[in-house]
């Protein structure tokens, strides 16, 4: 008499009642470790690294991206290669912290391909911006074309980084 296993479906992406890091069982959590070092693993090469079969492993995999724990696969670029070596970091003051001016502020962001990142601070400034551009020459036009265009920027202190120590988008998982 044979049995089929039977296959979970993909959970969907929720928010309530979905499982935390720490829910997660030891496979789940090295099959996140092993894609967050490479993200192009084959199925196969990660089913064999967590000791499961190809088709387990897809389906663990899969129920992953739809609980939200992996939110998509990218490649990473090399930014000399890109011509956009010079990397910057900008605290922005705003002239006023209401929510008019965060939401254009946000807005203008969202638009500015050189910005990478930009983050809401707690304390004696409002946002960190994290910026490439090829050089200074490019720097001084994307300062005075975006940072100074962006809404409500009252003040701004550029930090040129000299050396890039460590860059990862790893996440600690334990």
């Amino acid at each position: 008499m044979q049995t089929k296993n039977k296959i979970r479906k993909p959970i969907k992406a929720q928010t309530a009642g979905r499982r935390t890091f720490s829910r997660l069982d030891r496979i789940d959590r090295q099959i996140l470790r092993l894609l967050q070092a490479d993200g192009r693993m084959s199925n196969v090469e990660l089913a064999g690294r967590v000791h499961l079969s190809p088709a387990a492993c897809l389906e663990r995999v899969r129920a992953l991206l739809g609980e939200g724990f992996i939110r998509g696969f990218r490649a990473l670029l090399d930014p000399a290669a890109a011509e956009v070596g010079m990397l910057v970091f900008v605290q922005v003051v705003l002239e006023r912290t209401t929510p008019d001016v965060f939401d254009a502020f946000k807005s203008a962001v969202l638009a500015r391909p050189e910005i990478l990142e930009c983050h809401m601070i707690a304390g004696g400034f409002d946002y960190l911006l994290k910026a490439r551009v090829k050089d200074m020459r490019a720097y001084r036009e994307f300062t005075a074309s975006a940072v100074w265009a962006l809404p409500g920027v009252r003040e701004t202190h550029t930090y040129v980084v000299m050396e890039e120590v460590k860059e990862t988008t790893a996440l600690p998982l334990g």
